[in-house]
Formats: C-alpha cells, sequence, structure tokens
C-alpha cells in the first residue's frame, strides 16, 4: 500500500486523470463556447514539459471554474501526461455583488484537486501576488481573466513579470465578449509592469 501511494505521488495527480476521447477533445478545440477560449485550449498542446516532467500554470480570476476545468483536463490529458501543477487567484467567498459569478475557494478545490497540484489564493489578486510571488517560481501558462476586478487587474503586472519567461505563454481576456484572448509576450508583460510603477510614483 505504501509503495503504490509513493508511486502516485511519483507520478503525480495527472497521471491519474482519466484522459480526454479523441471526439471531446476536437469539440474543446473547435466547437466549446465560448471560442475565444480555444487559443488557450490549443496552446496547451505545444508548451513542453519541463524536465522534471511538470507544466506550471496560473491563473488570475477563476470564475465559474469552468475554463480552468478544460484547461487542466487538456493538459493532463497530454501524450507525455505532465504533472501539471496550477495556482488560482481568486476573491472566492470574498466576491462583490458587481463581481461576475464564480464559486467558493471548497468547491474550486474540489473540482480542481482531481484534475492537478492545486494552490488556491483568496483575496484580490494584486495583494496576493505581492505576497506571493517571490516564492512561487515562473509559469509555462499565465491566464488573466477579467473575472478578477479591474482595478486589482492593473496593478498585478509588476508581479506577473517576475513570473514569467521569454518562454512563458500569457493569454489576456479582451473587453470585448466573444472575442479571442489576446496573447502576449515578455515584452509586452514588461511595458505593462511600468506602466504600473509610473502609476504608483504618479
Amino acid at each position: 500500500m505504501a509503495e503504490e501511494s509513493g508511486q502516485r505521488e511519483k507520478q503525480g495527480v495527472g497521471a491519474m486523470v482519466r484522459p480526454i476521447g479523441f471526439v471531446k477533445r476536437l469539440w474543446l478545440l473547435y466547437r466549446s463556447k465560448p471560442a475565444g477560449e480555444r487559443s488557450i485550449l490549443a496552446a496547451i498542446r505545444g508548451i513542453p514539459a519541463r524536465p522534471d516532467g511538470s507544466i506550471r500554470i496560473m491563473e488570475v480570476g477563476l470564475g465559474t471554474i469552468r475554463r480552468a476545468e478544460r484547461v487542466l483536463r487538456l493538459a493532463a490529458s497530454r501524450k507525455d501526461r505532465p504533472n501539471v501543477h496550477y495556482v488560482g487567484l481568486d476573491r472566492f467567498e470574498g466576491r462583490l455583488p458587481s463581481d461576475p459569478p464564480g464559486v467558493t475557494l471548497k468547491q474550486a478545490h474540489q473540482s480542481l484537486g482531481k484534475l492537478a497540484r492545486v494552490q488556491l489564493v483568496p483575496g484580490n489578486v494584486d495583494s496576493s501576488l505581492s505576497r506571493l510571488c517571490n516564492h512561487l517560481g515562473t509559469f509555462d501558462l499565465v491566464i488573466v481573466s477579467r473575472d478578477a476586478d479591474p482595478r486589482h487587474l492593473e496593478r498585478i503586472w509588476f508581479f506577473i513579470q517576475r513570473l514569467v519567461t521569454p518562454a512563458t505563454l500569457v493569454f489576456v481576456e479582451p473587453s470585448s465578449s466573444g472575442a479571442a484572448w489576446e496573447k502576449i509576450g515578455k515584452a509586452r508583460v514588461d511595458e505593462l509592469a511600468v506602466r504600473t510603477v509610473g502609476r504608483r510614483v504618479a
């Protein structure tokens, strides 16, 4: 029993996730809605696993967690079966009446914990990142959603700058509903980080 438990820990949660079937994968990549998120799902296939066999994903603003579930299930279903590490930041129970709908911290843990090694961080996303950015390491995929408060989103880039590399895929939700998510590079992240510092000084 102990040997089996150790083997599961070594393989990671992703190794125990039931793979998505071919038809389901095609539906997610080409027919799922909102259509704007399909670019994120398609990008997952091309993210190289790290030397330790892992893929590291961070999402800012989880909302109803449907997007997170799709992302993690697709990542865990890749042929190389990577160990998926996921960090999600959201207000959860602290969500305001004006915020988009979402789930509780417990609900998110119950659903996402079956799909990846999960770390969920409740609170305003800018203050959460300011506390944790020096301890999180870098990520392979970063998803920035408008499910988080716009005032706090403006202040996150200074911290995200420390969490990405030139190889990191960063997707930002557009202001227009249904539009494709914007993929930005490290240079754009650095530019947004400079703007954040400029606003602080001003």
